[in-house]
């Protein structure tokens, strides 16, 4: 299923293409670093480096050995000759495998960074666009009190720029090489060519290793990635709400010809959206799986190799996939502005009720009394169906306080986002840097006050 959603890009660095020349450029650079410390013959390198992998002569030696490591030096030593011993010289698999899994796993960081950073610049066109969209903020489920389209965006922003600088922190904890031989004693090689070695690889070798690099290196990468997924999920889940029959604020892309249905042909389902909240629980998992992979025996044992050849490739395309798809939901996002003002409108005014008691506790009534004047009145307009501005100037307690002019002037949409601009200029979303302009030209241009 992965496989099949697969970015060229993403899936190259998975390929076992990839992986072989990532195992012989550090099998290179050792030799190099052999060389300069004059255990290698220095007219020896220039034949080292022309050394290359024949696939089908690996398959055929790894149905007889068993060990893909052993089958891919048995390939590289045939294009060799008698270079072909400095090859893996005092090497143990893990020096090879883990060090060009770091290389890897860079590069897969790498192109999840760019995602990141692609949809942050998509979150941050729409955000500005509907700066001044006013829609009903919900808590519970419930109505809560008005908010703007673009604020919701907004705090999406801010949560995937936190998500890049916890990716970038991950790629930096991974970025590490080892080359300290068979159990990390370095019997066999020394730390001085795990650095000459790691250098030439732009990797900063292990202050200390096992036969491996510790697992728990590889644990933050991973949870790293189960960490954006679920924001992805969060964000994802979020316009499955909105796009329900009963809301309808908006809607992911919808192509002419889509199929929404095989029974009914009017259904529009938020297909896109559920299939990031499906893969996010995949992910999650996981992240799971590879914290349990940091608890090996003794210095090393292999129960951590087989799931990381598919947790690794597969958080990796997953997440790479998943960014691309959100992106694109996101780019083709139908808003409907006027859905958003009729559930505004959904309850007749109740939505202002805050205001109500506060200007009530300001007049200097205690807010034990404001609060149960305010509920009264709020629990008749939702059971009668009731404009709650119309009970309120019917209520002698609250004339008693408040003027009606007063009274109608808290009931106004601008008042809740007063501070929006503020809040936009905190998180740099300015017009001129993100090359979009909002559909209002500021507050005073809200939707009008409700009466």
């Amino acid at each position: 299923m992965i496989e099949r959603y697969s970015r060229p890009q993403m899936k190259w660095v998975w390929s076992d293409e990839n992986k072989f020349s990532k195992w012989l450029e550090v099998e290179i650079a050792v030799c190099e670093a052999w060389s300069e410390l004059g255990v290698i013959p220095r007219e020896a390198i220039p034949k080292i480096k022309l050394a290359r992998l024949n696939f089908k002569r690996t398959e055929e030696i790894l149905q007889e050995t068993h060990h893909d490591m052993t089958a891919f030096l048995g390939s590289i030593s045939e294009s060799l000759g008698k270079e072909s011993r400095f090859i893996h010289l005092g090497l143990t698999s893990s020096d090879v495998m883990d060090t060009s899994l770091s290389l890897q796993l860079i590069e897969a960081a790498e192109i999840l960074g760019q995602d990141i950073r692609e949809l942050i610049r998509v979150l941050a066109q729409k955000a500005i666009k509907y700066k001044y969209t006013p829609m009903i903020g919900r808590t519970h489920g419930i109505h809560a009190e008005p908010i703007s389209f673009g604020l919701k965006l907004a705090l999406w922003i801010e949560e995937m720029r936190r998500q890049e600088r916890r990716l970038a922190e991950a790629q930096k904890v991974i970025a590490v090489g080892k080359i300290s031989g068979a159990v990390g004693t370095y019997a066999t090689l020394s730390p001085e060519l795990e650095e000459k070695a790691c250098a030439k690889l732009k990797l900063t070798p292990a202050p200390i290793s096992s036969q491996i690099l510790q697992r728990d290196r590889h644990a933050q990468f991973v949870t790293t990635l189960a960490l954006i997924f679920s924001s992805l999920e969060k964000f994802a889940t979020e316009i499955r709400q909105l796009q329900k029959t009963e809301t309808q604020e908006v809607e992911e892309p919808f192509t002419s010809g889509q199929t929404g249905s095989s029974a009914m042909p009017h259904k529009r389902n938020p297909e896109l959206c559920e299939r990031i909240c499906g893969l996010a629980r995949l992910v999650r998992g996981f992240a799971l799986t590879s914290m349990e992979n940091i608890a090996l025996w003794h210095e090393r044992d292999i129960s951590h190799s087989s799931n990381e050849r598919i947790i690794l490739p597969d958080a990796c395309l997953a997440l790479d996939y998943a960014l691309d798809l959100f992106t694109s939901i996101i780019k083709g996002l139908e808003v409907y502005p006027q859905k958003m003002k009729r559930n505004l409108e959904l309850t007749k005014g109740l939505i202002f009720s805050q205001r109500v008691m506060l200007a009530l506790i300001d007049k200097g009534l205690s807010r034990q009394k404001a609060y149960e004047i305010v509920q009264k009145n709020a629990l008749k307009a939702f059971k009668r169906n009731r404009n709650f501005l119309s009970l309120l100037r019917e209520d002698g307690e609250v004339t008693a306080t408040i003027s009606k002019p007063e009274l109608e002037s808290l009931f106004d949409y601008k008042y809740y986002l007063r501070y929006v601009d503020e809040v936009f200029r905190r998180l740099g979303l300015t017009e001129a840097q993100w090359g979009e302009k909002p559909d209002r030209a500021g507050p005073s241009q809200l939707a009008p006050r409700t009466i």
